[in-house]
């Protein structure tokens, strides 16, 4: 799920950066600290929205820097667990498929990737035995996530299923989807 979350913090400014305009340099200091940053609270940080408040800046001895506390807005993603995702398979294994569901990434094992027996090939393909179908690198896909771990907080781990009936590749979805019928 996407949020937009207030935050406040005590933001660092270089004494390089005094001759800029003191929005500026905090808006750069605060997209440098916080853009890409992950933790359990707010997840993943997409991007800065907007700084809104600024407190006059206090100079610590021996930094030289300014600190300004600031209050501004970011749009973080933070995953859930049963939560609906459409996403585009970036790579396969022999152990399941690689998903970018927005700029972060979630694992498909090969045992959740279809309701079905599924094979892999050296093609990078995943197969059906039974229904014949296939997730290969490149396919759209709508997947619902089972498991979110920030153990390790530079390498989170996002675990998604599309075995469920309405999950897969959005081809998949269409064939199963019966046409409206005329009047």
């Amino acid at each position: 799920m996407f949020y937009r979350v207030k935050v406040k913090d005590h933001i660092r400014v270089p004494p390089s950066m005094f001759d800029m305009p003191k929005r500026d340099a905090i808006l750069e200091n605060v997209k440098s600290t916080y853009e890409n940053y992950i933790s359990k609270e707010l997840g993943f940080v997409v991007t800065v929205i907007d700084v809104s408040k600024i407190k006059e800046g206090v100079i610590v001895p021996g930094d030289g820097a300014g600190f300004y506390e600031t209050q501004f807005e970011l749009l973080t993603f933070k995953p859930e667990l049963n939560e609906l995702v459409f996403g585009k398979i970036r790579d396969i294994t022999d152990f399941g498929a690689f998903m970018d569901i927005g700029g972060v990434e979630g694992m498909v094992h090969i045992s959740q990737s279809m309701d079905d027996f599924v094979s892999f090939s050296k093609d990078k393909v995943l197969m059906g035995k039974k229904t014949g179908r296939t997730v290969k690198v490149g396919d759209k896909c709508k997947a619902r996530i089972i498991a979110v771990s920030y153990k390790d907080l530079n390498n989170p781990k996002i675990g998604l299923t599309m075995r469920q009936e309405g999950l897969g590749r959005l081809e998949w979805l269409e064939e199963s989807t019966p046409a409206p019928k005329a009047e």
